[in-house]
């Protein structure tokens, strides 16, 4: 039955089957697919010449990742490292000739100006994008910070006037409802959220251990 032998370059004879592009997945990513999703305000049963709900999404996904922040701002002038309040440096204060704007740094904080009147989902609701169906462990939901570049002196001076800061890919873990921050930790160089050992960080990053 010499018909059935399976030829020893087997694979190679079913890569080269492939035909046209194919919408699967192939990269690696720590975040749900559901995650990516934007919500939308449209009924589930559309009436006959309108799109499927399925589309709309579809468009409104591709829609918002053609977006980014830090070219947004600086399309209307700002720069997103002035938006982090630095220390008082009298000694190192621009000369008012120098300068066209005030010479007086920025000194109020951001959450001054946080509004969430038109915000689409709770906090609640985005930590919850990153539950799988049929899984226990919450993955990470993908997201953007403006955080320093330097970790180090970020994390012991953030008002420093050495640090840089720019708007950053990250995985958010966790909300606090008491100080209203979110827990975000920044992606590596392939877009993952991994630990200090390489694994992905799950449930907020808390282990058995606590």
């Amino acid at each position: 039955v010499t018909q059935f032998r399976v030829p020893e370059d087997f694979k190679s004879v079913l890569d080269n089957q492939v035909v046209g592009p194919s919408t699967e997945t192939f990269t690696e990513s720590d975040f749900p697919v559901q995650s990516f999703k934007p919500k939308v305000q449209i009924p589930f049963e559309r009436l006959p010449g309108q799109s499927p709900r399925k589309v709309e999404v579809e468009r409104r996904r591709r829609l918002y990742l053609t977006f980014d922040i830090a070219e947004l701002l600086s399309s209307k002038g700002i720069d997103s490292n002035e938006l982090m309040p630095r220390h008082y440096d009298p000694d190192n204060m621009p000369p008012i000739e120098e300068t066209k704007d005030s010479v007086f740094p920025i000194y109020l904080p951001l959450k001054v100006f946080d509004n969430d009147e038109y915000d689409c989902r709770t906090p609640e609701e985005w930590i919850s994008l990153g539950l799988e169906p049929g899984s226990s462990d919450r993955k990470p939901v993908p997201g953007k910070a403006l955080l320093p570049t330097d970790d180090v002196l970020g994390h012991e001076d953030p008002k420093s006037q050495d640090l840089i800061y720019e708007w950053i890919n990250v995985g958010v873990l966790d909300y606090d409802k008491e100080t209203e921050l979110y827990l975000v930790h920044k992606t590596d160089k392939s877009g993952l959220v991994r630990d200090e050992e390489g694994r992905p960080i799950l449930n907020g990053g808390i282990t058995a251990e606590g």
